[in-house]
């Protein structure tokens, strides 16, 4: 058994024992105990470069690794008890060490402080983080593009100003929000990118008077590179910042989507039904499905606006280099963490079941002179100059609704009270399809271009997952 130690590492410097309030307050092993993994990975990778630059003994590095390797394991199997007098999961796992193999364990700390472990240890956590929301966001992606690929004949009104403003293909208002994803995506890599870097090695802020090697304990911990100054590594929190930026971002897209669900499973548009396992009924209304899912996922936007804004109040008038201030960053990452990858997860699996409703859809289509813009562009084609198309067609519309009319009830004769170019051939422009099939463009709503952009998509997303 070792030497009883004080139960803090600094406790020698003062006569007074810490507050039982100060000590609560200033805890922070409720939070950070989540990252146990990455403190021994980086400790393990610690203690061997010590021992092979002759700064402990190869043997106290042994025992320090084969007693990391049993704590890792305790946790694991859920026999390890963290305790709060030791403030953080740090130097709980250093008196578990040297409870286990005694004086050995001291010789862990050499070369480098709380500050430069913490950092490292987040870093680790972030690089993990980022490669698990990259998987989820390609699994909402997947559910996305397997649900226009199965619809992609279905008409729909697309919309300005959440009026009906022209015809698109339901799979191309869909593959809108694989681009959005897609983007999430490249901002998560590039967070990854500037979290790719060791912060170890850089002590409290001023570097160690030690023969360290810190490019093989980067190599070993499978970082880039290391951190380039001392002092930026151990107060820098971008990485964390940035992720909660771009969590905020894909959140967003999210709640756009479950906004559109929201409203598309309403009564008053019925395009779409939820499959009954992602929906609540009412406690007091028989008849309801609610968008449960999809309303939560809004909600949950807000939290992490939160802890976006959170971090950057935080960092904001911190001096250089390091203030407990920081062990606030942690709190908000895990949440955030938590709540986007539940969240791409919930809706990946509630994609599949929603029922579409094409033949509402494509009336809607044909409905409010969404086909306006056509007659406009057929004026143009004949001609006239657009906005002058654009006004006789805009008195043909404002016509056709005093007369309670659609565009398709309107004769010939009427039409030609607004344009003498208007043609035999006008009705037959009056078609949802027609129309969609003549935005044959790049990025256009043609099913021909829809098919391309289809293919594509899915070549980028197998290709991510590679």
């Amino acid at each position: 058994m070792a030497d009883p130690k004080p139960a803090k590492v600094w406790a020698a410097r003062f006569a007074k024992a810490a507050d039982p309030r100060a000590e609560a307050f200033t805890a922070a092993i409720d939070v950070d105990q989540r990252l146990y993994k990455q403190d021994i990975a980086g400790s393990v990778a610690h203690a061997r470069m010590l021992a092979r630059q002759g700064i402990i003994p190869a043997a106290d590095a042994e025992a320090i690794v084969r007693g990391l390797e049993e704590i890792r394991q305790e946790i694991e199997a859920g026999r390890f008890v963290f305790r709060r007098e030791l403030e953080d999961v740090h130097m709980n796992i250093e008196a578990a060490l040297r409870e286990k193999i005694g004086e050995a364990a001291d010789r862990l700390h050499t070369a480098r402080s709380r500050n430069d472990q913490v950092a490292t240890d987040l870093r680790l956590y972030l690089k993990e983080a980022i490669g698990e929301v990259l998987a989820a966001l390609r699994g909402l992606q997947g559910a996305l593009l397997e649900l226009a690929e199965a619809n992609r004949e279905v008409v729909m009104p697309g919309y300005t100003h959440l009026q009906r403003a022209q015809p698109v293909l339901f799979a191309h208002h869909l593959l809108a929000y694989f681009e959005m994803l897609d983007r999430d995506g490249g901002r998560f890599r590039d967070c990854l990118l500037r979290a790719d870097e060791l912060p170890l090695g850089a002590g409290a802020l001023a570097g160690v008077p030690y023969p360290i090697d810190r490019e093989s304990v980067a190599r070993e911990l499978g970082f880039a590179r290391i951190a380039e100054n001392s002092i930026d590594a151990v107060s820098d929190r971008d990485c964390v910042a940035e992720f909660q930026a771009a969590a905020a971002i894909t959140m967003m897209h999210l709640s756009r989507l479950c906004e559109e669900l929201v409203i598309w499973s309403s009564a008053e548009f019925a395009f779409v039904q939820l499959d009954e396992a992602f929906a609540g009924g009412s406690s007091i209304m028989p008849q309801k499905r609610n968008p449960d899912v999809a309303e939560l996922a809004r909600a949950k936007t807000g939290r992490v606006y939160g802890n976006l804004m959170g971090i950057l109040t935080l960092l904001k008038g911190l001096p250089l280099s390091y203030g407990l201030d920081l062990q606030e960053d942690k709190a908000g990452l895990f949440d955030s963490v938590d709540t986007l990858l539940a969240t791409l997860d919930v809706l990946a699996a509630m994609l599949p079941g929603l029922r579409v409703n094409a033949e509402r859809m494509g009336a809607a289509a044909a409905e409010s002179y969404t086909l306006a813009t056509d007659l406009a562009d057929y004026l143009a084609q004949r001609g006239l100059p657009f906005r002058q198309a654009h006004e006789a067609v805009a008195r043909l519309v404002r016509y056709a609704e005093e007369q309670g009319k659609a565009l398709g009830q309107l004769s010939l004769e009427e039409y030609r009270r607004f344009s003498p170019l208007f043609g035999e051939d006008v009705l037959g422009r009056l078609d949802a399809r027609a129309a969609i099939e003549a935005r044959d463009v790049p990025g256009g709503t043609s099913p021909r271009r829809v098919g391309a952009a289809l293919k594509r998509a899915r070549q980028r997303l197998e290709g991510q997952g590679s």
